[in-house]
């Protein structure tokens, strides 16, 4: 599996002492905002069990984000298959991170290593962008790492509840777009 390095960040496999950190983010009723229900304990680590087994049969997929100085665990960044069910199919980019790490340039960081993963290794034509149209932060990352959307492209996630989970936006960039 590779591991990749950004200049404050490295994106590895997942390891032991990540299962509390994690833990901890997912039951963080802020950082599952606009994810849905905080995850308990069993959830959590059954999240990471899965990362690894796609990890294994792909050769890509969530990274756990640490910190080069610190050695601190962050959250998640990485590339995934477009679930099931959704009128879309392709490789979506993805973070989550803890609190603590927000508004450092984290997720942007941790993202361009992803779409340089993803168009340089992997030779993916397209990377996609999903979340609730709510979730302005992740919107503007987003945008930062140079993906655009197209408001034809929003749709109704049916897996989320009535509410505000349930409105998405797709953000879209295809292989050999300056960012």
């Amino acid at each position: 599996m590779a591991e990749l390095r950004t200049d404050r960040l490295i994106l590895r496999r997942w390891e032991d002492s990540d299962l509390e950190p994690w833990a901890a983010m997912n039951a963080d009723p802020e950082v599952r905002e606009h994810l849905g229900d905080p995850l308990t304990r069993e959830q959590s680590d059954a999240s990471v069990a899965r990362f690894q087994a796609e990890f294994d049969q792909r050769g890509y997929g969530w990274w756990a984000v640490e910190v080069r100085a610190t050695g601190e665990f962050v959250g998640f960044a990485g590339l995934d298959q477009v679930d099931d069910g959704l009128p879309f199919t392709g490789v979506e980019i993805g973070w989550r991170l803890a609190r603590s790490a927000w508004g450092q340039g984290y997720a942007t960081e941790a993202a361009l290593a992803g779409l340089a993963f993803g168009f340089h290794t992997l030779e993916l034509p397209e990377i996609l962008a999903v979340t609730t149209a709510t979730n302005l932060r992740s919107q503007a990352v987003m945008r930062r790492i140079g993906m655009t959307r197209d408001p034809a492209d929003d749709f109704e996630d049916a897996t989320a509840p009535e509410g505000p989970l349930r409105p998405n936006v797709l953000y879209r960039i295809a292989r050999g777009v300056k960012i």
